[in-house]
Parts: C-alpha cells; sequence; structure tokens
C-alpha cells in the first residue's frame, strides 16, 4: 500500500486570476492519488503548511508577517520542499502611476531565493534550456513563452535550469529601465539547510475583475504560458521534484 503525501497549496494575493490557478493546480496535483491537499490563501495556518510533506504556492504581493517567514525557513532548512511559481516573490506599493517592490520581507526573499522587482510589458519571449542535463528540464526544447519576464534580484546561490536574457524599458516600475542584456532565471533551485526551493516565473494569469480597484474590468482575458504543453510538463515535473521522486 502507497504512502499518502501530504500538500500545502497557497493561492492568493492580488491582481491575478487566483480562482483559475488554483484550479488548475488542484488538477494537477490530483494526478497523484496519495497527494492529500490543504488549500490555503495566505500564510498565517502555518500549521497546515509547517506539516505538510512539501508546500506549493502561486501568490502575488502576499505578505508573510516575520513569525511565518521565520516558520517557512524553518519548513526549509529542516528539508523541505517548496515549489514557488510565478509571483511568490513580489511585493508591490504603487505610487501614482509607478510600482515599487520594496524590501519588506526580507528572510521571506533570502529563502525563496530572490525578489521580483520589475517586468517589461508582456510579450513573447524566448526560454532556454540553462542546463539540459538535469532532470527537471531534460528534453525540454527552448520554447517562446508569452507571459510576464521577471526581472529579480537573487539572494545567494540558485541553479538556473531556464533562463532567457533581457535588457529594455520597464515601463510602469521604479527602475523604469534594465539597461543590461544580461540573463535572467526563468526555473532556478535554491539550496536552504537541509531542503530546497524550486521557483518557476512563469504562470501569468488575469481575468477580467483581477485588477480591481485599480482598474474595474481589464478589457482581456490573459492566461500567459498556461496555454503552453510545456509549461505543463514543467509543473509536473516540479511537482514530481517536491514529492521528492528522483529529480
Amino acid at each position: 500500500m502507497s504512502k499518502s503525501l501530504r500538500a500545502a497549496l497557497v493561492c492568493g494575493g492580488r491582481f491575478h486570476d487566483f480562482d483559475y490557478a488554483r484550479l488548475e493546480l488542484l488538477k494537477h496535483l490530483a494526478e497523484d492519488p496519495r497527494v492529500r491537499t490543504r488549500v490555503l490563501d495566505d500564510w498565517s495556518r502555518t500549521d497546515a503548511w509547517g506539516a505538510a510533506d512539501f508546500l506549493v504556492t502561486y501568490t502575488c504581493d502576499l505578505r508573510p508577517t516575520p513569525e511565518q517567514a521565520d516558520a517557512l525557513a524553518r519548513f526549509v532548512e529542516d528539508g523541505g520542499r517548496w515549489f514557488a511559481l510565478h509571483g511568490t516573490n513580489s511585493i508591490l506599493e504603487f505610487d501614482g502611476a509607478k510600482v515599487r517592490c520594496p524590501r519588506l520581507a526580507p528572510r521571506f526573499m533570502q529563502t525563496l531565493g530572490s525578489q521580483f522587482l520589475a517586468h517589461p510589458p508582456i510579450r513573447p519571449y524566448r526560454v532556454t534550456v540553462s542546463d539540459p542535463s538535469h532532470p527537471l528540464v531534460k528534453g525540454i526544447e527552448a520554447f517562446d513563452a508569452n507571459d510576464e519576464l521577471y526581472l529579480s534580484e537573487f539572494h545567494g546561490p540558485v541553479k538556473t535550469l531556464l533562463e532567457t536574457r533581457f535588457g529594455g524599458a520597464t515601463p510602469g516600475f521604479d527602475p523604469p529601465a534594465w539597461n543590461d542584456d544580461a540573463v535572467r532565471p526563468v526555473l532556478y533551485l535554491h539550496d536552504v539547510g537541509k531542503g530546497q526551493v524550486l521557483y518557476l516565473t512563469l504562470g501569468h494569469c488575469r481575468g477580467h475583475h483581477d485588477m480591481q480597484p485599480l482598474i474595474e474590468h481589464y478589457p482581456v482575458i490573459e492566461r500567459g504560458s498556461w496555454e503552453l504543453p510545456v509549461f505543463r510538463e514543467l509543473l509536473r515535473r516540479g511537482l514530481a521534484w517536491a514529492k521528492s521522486e528522483s529529480l
């Protein structure tokens, strides 16, 4: 008889279609009948995700308290695996027409290995494989993602598995431009104590009502990389990694 696995899915925040992302992630989690998932919409239930075998997050501007950030760090340091998606590393504040990303949760970002700072307007960009021999990306071919291209600062060493390059304007953000055409990690591993974080920056999604109160009716429905078979394959591999299945 196979052993059940306890998953915690934290999905919530601002400016994204969390109903869509939550349902899609639950579908992927349900592909393995061993997995029993607790669904949460903030960081407050440290008892729930602290007792999980692995943690999956899809959030945006969801800020843990210092105590919750300490608990997240201990979860990974003690050997836990955390599969973090898209906006989990974001903190956003609006200053008129500008978006700022203040460094208000240092331990949280240190555990994740990065903090989001800006993205250019959504348009297709090329994603390439950094380490073709790694099981998480072995056999993955370069692909185009019509998604938010995350520009981040990094905390501690990360092992980049997928990457892109970018230098140019990031209108609406402070700073408004990134002048160096540098490598930008898209998928990376970050060691924390006995455990690891796997971060995938892809996965933007937004519906008509997800920019309130800034915009009453957002004009288009955005599904980003969710529409790509390769993104679904990366999700499956990420979840297999989180379950410690030979990846």
